[in-house]
């Protein structure tokens, strides 16, 4: 049987985290050096694709507007330092919108998050993403594995990043990104509750038409990955399309890092 993904149009939903050319080595991996990033953004242009924020998306997996022919979505996670600066400035010049998703603890003076040292934007900074084009949504306060989280923990992770990001900005945040793209059913359940209209996974899969608003599909670039990755991406292809049942592999993993988190508490990775 073909995947119900697998009839609609295929839609590229790239995830970013730091572009520099110096990481720290627990992020080294998913950071891509800024002539790269560079490079990417033009394979994007030469893609022939429209660039749409995550809301856009969403508004359509719901039921509202239209989106323009052959959408692409470009997103940040975490609030890396080279977001506000560089990053934004690299969007702005080709004319590119974007959703950038903001771990309050780790961007906020004085508070805390599980990830590791690395250079950070500050929550004073996030009013400059949206003079830059960039859409903004949360990514909990300290980056927890919200599937692994008791109730009221999970709730507050949610709904207090939320909060700190709408006084920071002085509107609504309805977007959320999952970290590490975790999630389960009840996760999905208390987004909805904690007020949010969307959130993103991970999925190493392409959206489409028809993908869920609460586990909308993503794409981790890596260092690794070149132009022609890229413009296959824009082509619709070199990955599936969502949405798609969770497999066993998912669901057993979700059960032991459940079970880790109980023995363990709360980590960063895994």
């Amino acid at each position: 049987m073909t995947p119900p993904g697998d009839h609609a149009p295929r839609i590229p939903v790239l995830l970013y985290h730091a572009v520099m050319a110096d990481p720290p080595d627990w992020i080294a991996e998913f950071t891509v050096a800024p002539r790269q990033f560079a490079a990417h953004l033009d394979a994007v242009v030469a893609g022939g694709r429209t660039p749409v924020t995550v809301g856009a998306l969403a508004g359509r997996l719901t039921g509202g507007a239209p989106l323009p022919p052959r959408p692409v979505v470009l997103t940040f996670d975490d609030g890396f330092a080279d977001l506000p600066g560089p990053t934004a400035e690299a969007l702005a010049a080709r004319g590119l919108p974007a959703t950038a998703y903001l771990t309050t603890g780790a961007i906020t003076p004085g508070h805390r998050s599980l990830l590791p040292p690395a250079p950070m934007m500050t929550l004073a900074q996030a009013p400059s993403l949206e003079r830059h084009g960039l859409e903004i949504g949360g990514h909990t306060v300290t980056h927890a594995q919200l599937d692994t989280l008791r109730p009221p923990e999970l709730d507050r992770e949610l709904r207090e990043s939320k909060a700190v990001l709408e006084d920071a900005l002085g509107h609504g945040i309805t977007h959320l990104a999952y970290p590490h793209g975790y999630n389960s059913r009840a996760v999905r359940a208390a987004a909805r509750r904690a007020g949010y209209a969307s959130a993103v996974a991970v999925r190493h899969a392409l959206s489409s038409g028809t993908d869920e608003p609460y586990r909308i599909a993503r794409l981790i670039v890596r260092r690794g990955h070149t132009v022609a990755d890229v413009a296959t991406w824009m082509a619709g292809e070199g990955a599936r399309a969502a949405p798609f049942p969770d497999s066993a592999a998912t669901v057993g993993w979700r059960l032991y890092r459940r079970t880790r988190a109980l023995v363990k508490g709360p980590r960063f990775a895994g």
